[in-house]
């Protein structure tokens, strides 16, 4: 009678670690280890639970893995919170636990998916649909509370060229879809057998290698000619985080930026990026600063992108995260942040939340732009996204849609130290860079600042915390993807397949057997 018991607890023990190990797997498939391998398996357990598990076992499941994969992706944010926050260590860890089980709960709802398309529909159709729901659940977690789609699984891939290339079609989404129906035809074989599961696995196959031949041409053919090209320089001042908003060091912090300016300024690019908040204080409230910023672009006869804090005219007179475009004349055009920081840049539902602003010294109350500016630059005009909006597709699109030649990401990772925060941020931008065959300058105060060629390999950068000068002649986008021109359709296809699948399984009156 005592064996059972413990045999149970031991199975137990072990399908817990099993999960638990996958999530920290998975982890270890974005930058920081860059083990993207890892990438095309981690999911498996979660998937054979969601094939052989009852409903709410699979999910829990699910979550279990999810929250752990979340946890160690974003272990990062300790180093933001232990330096800026007034929270104690470990209490540091309460938020990203709970932003990570957050998370988490879409790998738990799509393995509990599957076990209910699986009691109506069999194991087999049901591991088919994993792919597109998990596709449907990473767009509605980059839209739901404002979003936060960090981490979505095409990111992993970030430095595996063939397999990214499939971005200019489907957009981050179709490598993501791709690693999924890897991850479930194997689970289909675990869990079904090879008989049973070979239709599933062989359709994963297929598409595995149509990517990659895809992919594979297009990066072989990626040196062919184009609309151009353009000379640009970024510069990385790396400046700590505690000295950035000192008001007795911006004088000093000035002298460091005039400098790497001219500096950069020797090789004749068509423009400088300097990176996010470059300057402290309201550049358009300050004309001694204007003064000394156009002149310095005269001087250099360069345009200047200079990150700055803007103030919105009105009672309210609302802070904004802005972009200025600075030449001998003084600003030509400016962009202001369209998608804010949660809980960084604004606080949500700020009547029942606000509070969280007294214990944090990162957080702030900036107003939202409205409009996807796109710089005029002689024979190459440019958009900018700052910051974290990089990570959003579909804004990074706008800019594109609009003309822009380039683009340019404007950030200050300073906040994430030396952890793989800044790293991870980076590993984004390659597949921004595929969705619309578009080269991307990234000028980041403290690291890293790169250039991302529009197959998003990733040239010349500046580690994090060095001081420096990068400047590239980058291509001009010379053709309009079918991402650029459609968006989000593939979301939408897996949304009615899942819709469909979903129906079929609802009106089903008794349960599949296979």
């Amino acid at each position: 009678m005592g064996a059972e018991p413990d045999a149970s607890r031991r199975d137990t023990a072990a399908r817990v670690l099993v999960l638990a190990g996958a999530g920290a797997l998975g982890a270890l498939a974005f930058p920081g280890s860059n083990w993207a391998a890892l990438a095309w398996i981690w999911l498996v357990p979660a998937l054979v639970s969601g094939a052989t598990r009852p409903r709410r076992a699979a999910l829990l499941d699910g979550w279990l893995t999810g929250t752990v994969f979340y946890v160690l992706l974003l272990r990062w944010l300790d180093y933001t919170f232990r330096h800026y926050s007034a929270i104690p260590w470990p209490l540091t860890w309460l938020p990203i636990v709970a932003l990570a089980a957050y998370c988490g709960l879409y790998v738990g709802v799509v393995a509990g998916a599957v076990a209910w398309l699986r009691d109506r529909l069999g194991a087999g159709p049901a591991l088919t649909l994993a792919p597109p729901l998990w596709v449907v659940g990473e767009w509605l977690r980059g839209w739901l509370m404002g979003g936060f789609p960090w981490g979505l699984l095409g990111y992993s891939q970030h430095a595996q060229l063939p397999v990214i290339q499939i971005a200019e079609l489907g957009g981050v989404y179709a490598v993501s879809l791709l690693i999924v129906a890897v991850n479930a035809a194997l689970a289909g074989l675990l869990a079904l057998g090879p008989r049973r599961a070979a239709p599933g696995a062989a359709a994963a196959l297929v598409l595995l290698v149509a990517a990659l031949a895809f992919g594979l041409h297009t990066v072989a053919r990626a040196s062919a000619g184009g609309a151009g090209s353009v000379e640009v320089a970024v510069i990385q001042p790396s400046i700590a985080q505690t000295i950035k908003w000192d008001p007795t060091r911006h004088a000093q912090i000035l002298d460091i930026y005039e400098r790497l300016t001219r500096e950069a300024a020797r090789a004749r690019p068509a423009v400088v990026l300097w990176p996010e908040t470059a300057t402290t204080i309201f550049l358009r409230g300050d004309p001694v600063l204007l003064e000394r910023l156009s002149r310095l672009s005269e001087e250099v006869a360069t345009p200047i992108l200079v990150g700055s804090l803007d103030r919105r005219e009105g009672p309210r007179g609302q802070f904004l995260n802005s972009a200025f475009l600075l030449t001998g004349q003084g600003i030509t055009a400016k962009y202001d942040k369209i998608h804010l920081v949660p809980f960084g840049e604004y606080v949500p539902l700020a009547g029942l939340l606000g509070w969280v602003k007294g214990w944090a010294e990162f957080i702030s109350e900036f107003g939202v732009g409205d409009t996807e500016t796109v710089f005029p630059l002689a024979g190459a005009p440019f958009g900018t996204v700052i910051c974290y909006e990089v990570i959003f597709p579909e804004l990074f699109r706008g800019f594109v849609a609009r003309g822009a030649g380039f683009m340019a990401n404007i950030t200050n990772d300073a906040w994430f130290g030396e952890t793989s925060g800044p790293w991870q941020h980076l590993g984004m931008l390659p597949l921004r860079a595929v969705e619309h065959r578009v080269a991307i300058a990234r000028a980041a105060n403290t690291g890293v600042s790169a250039f991302v060629e529009p197959t998003g390999r990733i040239g010349p950068m500046l580690p994090l915390l060095e001081r420096g000068v990068l400047h590239r002649r980058i291509p001009l986008r010379d053709r309009t993807t079918l991402y650029t021109r459609l968006g989000d359709w593939l979301v939408y296809t897996c949304a009615g397949l899942g819709a469909a699948g979903g129906a079929l399984a609802f009106f089903r009156r008794s349960p599949a057997s296979c």
